[in-house]
């Protein structure tokens, strides 16, 4: 096992990292752009905690404020009393800090002495972050210098120890004066057993203004009667195991489990406890004897919280420095929540089971594989990362946004259920996002499952064969569409899956996810133009980016391939090979009207025939096509050369393509092409003239990113506020003078085409991501990087870092946080030109 250790140096924090004075402030930051949507405010920092396993966001104030532990669920909340704190004495003086600069609110922990924030005259330290690792440097207020590195297990193609349940916490601290220095870092935690699971087990389903559906999510936060501690001091473990009444009365339900505390027992610190203290008085029960001599009492009362009392627990570990002495030493936080309730009655269990077990008894068992490995993972992170870090050719801030972005796997409400024999690495899936909370939209993940394919493309099958076993059924339930109540009209009623039709998503936390599709009512996706191809092209994108040899995986998916196309081909209302949009939003632009033939839609279904032609060729080649496949594939070569016939003739206007044939629109849309983008990705013929991609390409950067912001600074101009509740920022892109990344859609010279718009004057992150990667593919190294940086620099300079939205605009305010189209940026990082 090892052991903490001296050292001869503080860690080297990577210069990539991304980097918050402890405590300070934004004085200018994004808000939510409608009032009835999430905003949490910019305290945000890199989450603790593995893929599905449920997780636990950490600010750069210090504080745990962000609690996604209950699969699909949102808490943001500070609970003061979960808290890291510091005690040092030398040179004659004694001093104690709770290491978050956030006292409570409530009155509560009243006795605790609280870090100071850095101003701008004075630094307390710094938050880094470069997800999976997060550092809290210390500076200032103690003589040593202290540094806390956290993280979890997470790194590219591992598909156990990324699932865990845990966080890692590695102190290092310094003495550099010429006395002899006494720390004591202790960790305090409240019992939480219990806690994270919804009370309202049937949440009524209703419609926000924006006309999208949600439910009211009530968990059974502070429901701790029956909650106890007890010691641990076995297999060199010294920790606090949290526990509660369940486990004599039954098996596992949701919230059921334990939560651990814990660090390696070494005759070089003293270790120290309490198990119950009480987390809801003035603190003074735990803090007042151990701020005045740096050690706890050993209070072994195991006796658990009676009705509406609160317990906690806290692990303090005392250490003498010598001068110029360095030591470091882990302290591990798990938990084992093992099942995940959907609809009532409807469970899953967790991914990390397959190695733990599913009795809800194992927090202990995960804390001890934690404090035995975690070097190792820490080499395992850093050899993944450390060649992308060392690229001299990618700007730093790029690493930096990279890596951070895939935060939303962890904390975008992710399931990652136990495996089975269908599903040998277990079913996944991430939220669209917090306000629209429905997993792995196909359309988002057209660009957001970049991540996943190029770092865990087991996941990515696993997903996309959860969307073929879903084409061909039916739900007849039927629902009105929200987009209607936005516009004051009567909604039709809809049905909520029609056989054949490409579901937009994989289900909500409140039904029964991978199984109940279609959960999103503002639109009827039965009626959507992209969804259909956007299937095809990610299964035949699966197959090229992991090789092109899973033939099983394409014969899996190869009947709902044919099944989705003939579908699609219904909308082809004039014959000319091409399905027609149909007047109401009908694609990822939910909220923009196409009306007939759109470069758009058009296009990806274009490159999706083209794939079809592919996969069935290959599949024939191999024995593996039914008979009906050569007749198929004939069918398709109509359909593509018909449609070769319509789209450029059709649509070209001499500089760029037009937005559709039926509303006259002069508008530049920036994703136009993203069709011929994802034929060029996958080696499939080019679906118009290379000179025709190239003219595109620069119409949209003059229009969408150059003239749009040229504008938008120049400007003080109204932008659109659809819903009542609209919001406006204590900024704008006029005051700050930059650049905020390419527009959706604007006329040439970087006006609305409608003032009144709402989706074509976002600034879409993930869409941005994309269009840069189809830069980057087409050679435009510098306009890709100009635009992936105006968006970044908007994320990690004004607040919305670790909860990237989808949108933003000119006037400060952005919509749909934590979103999972960002994660597009990998697909950038794909296509850029090699080091």
């Amino acid at each position: 096992m090892t052991e903490s250790r001296p050292v001869s140096q503080p860690p080297q924090i990577p210069v990539q990292s991304w980097q918050w004075p402890l405590g300070q402030g934004w004085d200018q930051h994004y808000i939510v752009r409608y009032a009835s949507n999430l905003d949490d405010g910019p305290w945000h920092g890199a989450p603790l905690g593995g893929f599905g396993a449920g997780c636990i966001g950490r600010s750069p104030r210090g504080d745990f404020n962000l609690w996604h532990i209950d699969g699909g669920e949102h808490v943001f909340q500070n609970f003061p009393g979960c808290q890291f704190s510091v005690f040092e004495s030398g040179g004659g003086q004694t001093q104690a800090y709770a290491l978050s600069t956030e006292a409570p609110q409530d009155g509560t922990l009243s006795t605790w002495n609280w870090y100071p924030a850095s101003t701008a005259e004075r630094s307390t330290g710094t938050y880094h972050a470069l997800y999976p690792r997060s550092w809290y440097r210390y500076e200032n207020v103690f003589k040593a210098e202290i540094t806390c590195e956290q993280f979890s297990p997470i790194w590219a193609n591992n598909y156990q120890e990324t699932s865990y349940p845990v966080a890692v916490f590695e102190w290092t601290a310094h003495n550099p004066t010429e006395q002899p220095l006494t720390l004591c870092v202790m960790v305090s935690w409240q019992n939480m057993v219990g806690w994270f699971t919804n009370t309202q087990k049937s949440p009524e389903v209703q419609q926000r203004d924006d006309g999208s559906p949600y439910y009211d999510y009530v968990p059974a936060i502070g429901q701790s009667q029956g909650n106890y501690t007890q010691l641990i001091s076995t297999d060199g473990l010294k920790g606090c195991l949290m526990s509660g009444d369940w486990q004599r009365l039954r098996e596992p339900q949701e919230g059921d489990g334990q939560w651990c505390i814990a660090t390696l027992d070494n005759p070089d610190i003293e270790i120290s406890y309490d198990l119950r203290w009480n987390p809801a008085g003035d603190g003074g029960d735990l803090w007042n004897a151990w701020a005045k001599l740096g050690r706890l009492m050993n209070l072994l009362d195991t006796t658990a919280a009676g009705e509406g009392e609160q317990v906690g627990c806290a692990l303090a570990l005392r250490f003498t420095l010598q001068p110029g002495e360095t030591r470091q030493f882990p302290i591990v936080l798990a938990w084992d929540l093992p099942v995940t309730e959907f609809a009532e009655g409807i469970n899953a269990y967790r991914r990390y089971t397959d190695f733990f077990g599913r009795d809800g008894r194992n927090a202990r068992t995960i804390a001890h594989q934690a404090l035995t490995n975690y070097q190792d993972w820490q080499r395992q992170i850093t050899t993944w990362q450390q060649p992308i870090l060392d690229r001299p050719d990618l700007p730093d801030w790029f690493k930096m946004a990279l890596f951070n972005e895939l935060y939303d796997l962890t904390s975008g409400g992710t399931l990652w259920s136990a495996a089975t024999e269908a599903d040998p690495v277990g079913q996944f899936a991430v939220l669209e996002c917090i306000d629209y909370r429905w997993y792995e939209s196909l359309d988002v993940r057209l660009y957001g499952g970049f991540a996943t394919l190029l770092l865990w493309p087991e996941l990515e099958k696993s997903i996309l064969r959860a969307f073929a076993q879903a084409i061909p059924t039916q739900d007849d339930r039927r629902r009105i569409i929200g987009y209607y109540l936005t516009m004051g009209v009567e909604s039709p009623l809809a049905q909520r899956k029609t056989k054949g039709a490409t579901p937009h998503d994989l289900g909500a936390p409140n039904e029964q996810p991978w199984v109940q599709t279609n959960y999103t009512s503002y639109q009827d996706c039965n009626l959507w133009k992209d969804l259909g191809s956007d299937f095809v092209l990610q299964v035949y994108r699966a197959f090229v980016f992991t090789g092109g040899t899973d033939l099983d995986f394409l014969q899996t998916c190869w009947p709902a391939v044919v099944e989705t196309l003939q579908y699609l081909k219904h909308f082809d209302r004039d014959s000319d090979g091409i399905p027609e949009n149909e007047g109401a939003p009908d694609q990822t632009f939910d909220d923009w009207r196409l009306k007939g033939l759109s470069a758009y839609c058009g296009g990806l279904w274009l490159a999706a025939l083209e794939a079809a032609l592919a996969m069935g060729k290959i599949l024939s080649e191999n024995n593996l096509a039914p008979g009906t496949t050569p007749i198929l594939l004939t069918q398709y070569q109509r359909w593509l050369e018909s449609g070769f016939n319509a789209y450029h003739p059709k649509l070209w206007n001499g500089r760029y393509y037009r937005l559709d044939m039926g509303s006259g629109s002069d508008v530049v849309m920036a994703d136009q092409l993203c069709g011929q983008f994802m034929a060029r990705l996958l080696n499939l013929p080019d679906l118009v003239e290379e000179a025709c991609i190239q003219s595109s390409l620069e119409a949209i950067y003059e229009a969408c990113f150059v003239h749009f912001n040229q504008v938008a600074q120049t400007q003080e101009r109204p932008q659109a506020q659809k819903f009542e509740g609209a919001q406006v920022g204590n900024f704008s892109a006029a005051t700050l003078k930059q650049p905020i990344g390419a527009a959706n859609g604007v006329l040439p010279d970087g006006t609305p085409e409608d003032p009144d718009s709402t989706h074509q004057q976002e600034v879409w992150t993930g869409i941005n991501f994309g269009l840069a990667a189809f830069y980057a593919q087409m050679g435009h190294t510098d306009k890709a990087l100009a635009m992936t940086e105006a968006v970044v620099r908007q994320i990690y300079d004004y607040g919305l870092q670790f909860r990237t939205p989808e949108a933003i605009t000119a006037l400060g305010t952005y919509r749909a946080c934590h979103y999972m189209r960002p994660l597009a940026i990998w697909g950038l990082y794909a296509l850029l030109p090699p080091n």
